[in-house]
């Protein structure tokens, strides 16, 4: 009896200590570690890759915002909201809103629409997408063409918070965002070469413009002017 209680209680003390000794290590340690490593050689992103602006965080470089004009009426559920042509625009996205903290950057949701390429509605979408992009980026003596306007122009991508857009809808944006803030075209257009970055490792995906960056630098540019 003495023996089982003695073998009971060995067991006992052997299981709580490898419970101690596992929870520091895997608990303490290894996070520690962790954290250390990734603040030494990874401090950007391991902070959520965060962008600041006038002293402040106004987003993070992997997850899109938008750039709308304040409601009309804010109390009308059903406004469409419409985009600052001040800015450079993202892909199309339901996944961003606003709140009351940050107007710009918050998440509502994420997801694809899920609709195949011959969804009668999807189909209309695009249309009726592709259009507002002709119409929005009118400028003096410059209308795009239907066939101007990019794949990304006018489909969200499959998180529907894509931070990027294509070199091909900078482009299109140029003149439009360089007029109503008082720019030269060239200006503008090198401020998107500036900000446009190569595809990974040289053939991983595709070049892309982050349009977060690009607003910042657009902002930091409008003020000498």
């Amino acid at each position: 009896m003495n023996t089982s209680v003695r073998n009971t209680g060995r067991l006992i003390a052997a299981g709580l200590r490898a419970v101690l000794v596992l929870t520091i290590v895997c608990g303490v340690i290894y996070p520690l570690a962790v954290t250390g490593v990734a603040q030494a050689l990874f401090n950007d992103k391991a902070n959520g890759s965060e962008i600041t602006a006038d002293g402040k965080v106004v987003g993070s470089s992997l997850i899109g915002q938008t750039y709308l004009l304040p409601k009309k009426n804010p109390d009308d559920p059903d406004e469409a909201p419409r985009p600052d042509l001040r800015w450079f625009q993202p892909r199309p996205s339901n996944g961003l809103g606003s709140n009351s903290v940050n107007t710009q950057y918050s998440l509502i949701l994420s997801g694809a629409t899920n609709r195949a390429g011959n969804n009668k509605e999807l189909i209309d979408w695009v249309t009726s997408a592709k259009r507002a992009v002709v119409e929005d980026n009118k400028a003096s003596g410059y209308t795009p063409r239907p066939s101007d306007v990019p794949p990304d122009a006018v489909t969200s991508s499959g998180s529907g918070l894509d931070p990027d857009i294509s070199p091909a809808y900078a482009e299109l944006q140029v003149r439009r965002v360089a007029e109503k803030n008082g720019l030269g075209v060239d200006q503008v257009r090198k401020l998107v070469e500036d900000h446009t970055s190569d595809r990974i490792l040289g053939f991983i995906g595709e070049p892309r413009v982050n349009v977060l960056e690009l607003n910042v630098a657009l902002k930091e540019l409008t003020k000498g002017q």
